[in-house]
């Protein structure tokens, strides 16, 4: 057999693997899809809701996270420039004071901003001395340790065997704890906007004191 015949032979096999191929993906479309084996994810199901609770609580530490790393950055910048502030332009206000006006609306206004920075960063936990019995049947959480720090260990583990032996009553738990970080994450969110909207006013406002100041000495002087 010669090369050509060989290679025309290898063609017709692919050529009649790849029709297969085509054949068995058109019958199994028309089959539909293949019944479910593992684990239920539909709309509604057990696991379609721990999929989703796991989801809102990993978005939340996330965006917990993002607003700590920007208040910290926030308060390091404007530490950085009160200091600088402080050090070296305060020791020359004696001798030049036309440098009074716009020194201090930039040193006011980062120190606005790191007043916001600060409450933004700093942890809010307001603990809660509960009984079991008040964790059970009022509106605290059993997950928040603000709430279960005053129980005891047995007290903890007994409450949780109980709340997790209801499905109702631990998805209601864990509803109010995602509401109680959104909470906490919308004021964090705010004090930080406040915090930007103070350095941006006084990054602004400085600058442009400064350059009136120059402005004018240098029509002064000339």
């Amino acid at each position: 057999m010669s090369e050509l015949e060989k290679a025309e032979k290898r063609l017709a096999q692919a050529s009649a693997a790849v029709q297969k191929a085509l054949r068995d993906e058109q019958q199994a479309a028309a089959a539909g899809p293949p019944p479910v084996t593992g684990p239920d994810k539909t709309p509604g199901s057990a696991r379609g809701v721990e999929t989703m609770f796991r989801n809102v609580y990993r978005v939340q530490m996330d965006l917990t996270s993002l607003a700590d790393n920007k208040a910290n950055m926030m308060i390091s910048i404007n530490g950085i420039i009160i200091s600088i502030i402080l050090a070296a332009v305060a020791p020359k206000l004696d001798s030049n004071p036309w440098l009074m006006l716009p020194t201090t609306l930039l040193l006011l206004g980062t120190m606005v901003s790191l007043v916001f920075s600060v409450l933004a960063a700093r942890p809010r936990v307001s603990p809660k001395r509960a009984t079991l019995d008040q964790l059970q049947h009022d509106q605290d959480s059993l997950l928040f340790f603000g709430h279960f720090s005053g129980l005891t260990e047995n007290e903890f583990v007994r409450g949780m065997q109980e709340l997790m032996g209801n499905r109702t009553a631990l998805y209601e738990a864990m509803m109010r704890d995602i509401y109680g970080l959104g909470s906490v994450l919308g004021k964090k969110f705010r004090l930080l906007k406040a915090a930007y909207l103070a350095f941006m006013v006084a990054l602004l406002t400085g600058v442009c004191a400064y350059l009136l100041v120059f402005g004018w000495l240098l029509r002064s002087a000339s």
